[in-house]
Formats: C-alpha cells, structure tokens, sequence
C-alpha cells in the first residue's frame, strides 16, 4: 500500500461521503420484505463480495496478523451499521442521516482529543461550528421524528465514531479492513437477522437496490473511507464525511416525499458549505 497525500485523502472521504448519501434511501427500498439488521446484514456481506477480487488480486502480506483488528472494527460496523437502519426504519432518511452524522464529529473530535491527542485547529473548529449549525437548522425534531429514532442514530453515531478512531490509531491494510470487517459484521448480524426475515423478495427493484447498496455506499465509501484514514486527521474525515447528511435528507426529499422547510434547507446549504471550506484547506 502506497502512502497518499492530505488532498488525496480529502478526496477520497468527500466521495465516500457522496456515497453513503445514497445507503439510506438504497436501504429503506428494502423494508418492504426486510428488517433493518437484515438489511444491514446484506450490505455488509455483499460489499465484503465486491471488495475481496480486488484483495486477492494483490499481495497479501500487509493483510496478515490484523485478525484482532477487523474483529473490533467489523464489531462496531454491525452496531452503527444495525443502528442507523433501525433509525431510518422510526423517523425517516433525513433525521437519522442529519442525527447520526450531527453526532458523529462531537464524538470523534472529544475521542481524538482524549484518546489520539489531535487538535482541531482554527480552520477544523470554525468549520465544525458551521457544520453543526446546519445540521440543526436542518433537524426539525418538533416535527420529523420520534425520540426512539434520534437514539438509534445517536447510537449509530457513537459507534462510528469508534470504529473511526481506532482505525486511526491502528493503520491496517484498508482493503483488508473493509473486507475483513464487513465479513465479521455479518457474522455478528446473522443470529439476528432471521428473525424480521432474512430473505428478500426479488424483484428488479429489490435485486437493483441490494447490488447498489454493496457496491457503492458500502464497498466504494468504505474503501476510500478507510485509504483516507491513513492521511487525515480522525476528526478532519469525520466533518468532511456530514457531506452525506445533506444528499440523504435531498434523497428523502426528493424520492421518498420527506419534507424540509426553508430553514432546514438553508441549514443543508451551511452544511455542505462548511464540508467544502474544510476539504479545501485540507487539500492545500
């Protein structure tokens, strides 16, 4: 594995944040014959399939001893991952995306303060000062949700802030990681998976919406997601990745007729603005 620069990386964690904008929306296709952990389940085991030709395609030697590794790693994939589907399920694409990825940076930037001893920097905070302001201005909670659901995401934003930080600290082959820990999070999910029923039904819409869900916003954002890990700040890839927030709520919007008002929509705008001042500076 080659060593990338501060803006490769940058790049790779705003395109994986352009990616899982479109988990949600893939994922709640799919609730019509599937439980949130058993959709959860199928992301994690197809993308483990997209991903593993490309592992074995190369040399194999920096993917050896990090068995202890993708088990903490695919672990906490199977919480948020479970988490955040289970929030889509109570409240909706937009307030669980806006929630979870709302809380994800706090938890990053308090654990990466604590834990990794990494500074945000005037730039990093002015930027996630901006990034949370959006975000509030796009949760409507007196009207979007229910409370069940803002827990599950803030379950799924603990968890993904902890599978961030510790694959931080603890650099791994990042193919191997993602292979590795999708196939350990479906492992965690299968004695739970059955129960909401396991089997989809296949139609083309269902047979589209799992293909997609593997391939782009799970074996595509968690790829370039954890390559990008290797060159930026835990903190720096968790602000950059609210990108994601702002397409999931539009996907709500626009495909399954979730509503935001103008001040939730002027709060996307500050968002994503925020995201881009930040990948920017990154970059240079």
């Amino acid at each position: 594995m080659h060593p990338i620069s501060a803006r490769r990386g940058a790049a790779y964690a705003s395109i994986a944040a352009a990616s899982w904008g479109t988990g949600g929306a893939a994922g709640s296709l799919l609730f019509t014959s599937l439980d949130p952990v058993a959709v959860s389940f199928w992301r994690h085991l197809l993308g483990a399939g997209f991903l593993l030709p490309f592992l074995l395609r190369r040399p194999l030697t920096r993917a050896r001893g990090q068995a202890g590794h993708v088990l903490v790693v695919g672990a906490g994939m199977a919480v948020y991952q479970a988490a955040y589907f289970t929030a889509i399920a109570e409240s909706g694409i937009a307030l669980a995306t806006v929630v979870t990825m709302g809380a994800t940076p706090v938890f990053t930037a308090l654990g990466g303060r604590l834990l990794l001893g990494e500074r945000l920097g005037r730039a990093g905070a002015g930027a996630m000062a901006a990034a949370i302001t959006g975000l509030v201005l796009l949760t409507d909670l007196s009207h979007a949700g229910t409370g069940a659901g803002v827990a599950w995401s803030l379950l799924s934003g603990l968890g993904y802030a902890g599978v961030t930080l510790y694959s931080r600290r603890h650099h791994g082959d990042p193919e191997a990681t993602a292979v590795g820990g999708f196939a350990v999070a479906a492992l965690c999910l299968l004695p739970f998976a059955p129960a909401g029923g396991i089997v989809p039904e296949f139609t083309l819409l269902s047979a589209g919406a799992l293909l997609f869900l593997g391939a782009v916003p799970t074996a595509l954002a968690y790829g370039l997601f954890f390559r990008s890990l290797t060159a930026l700040k835990a903190t720096t890839v968790s602000i950059i990745s609210l990108g994601e927030a702002a397409g999931a709520a539009l996907l709500g919007v626009v495909l399954f007729g979730e509503r935001l008002t103008p001040l939730a929509w002027s709060g996307g705008l500050v968002l994503l603005g925020a995201v881009v001042v930040l990948t920017v500076h990154r970059q240079r």
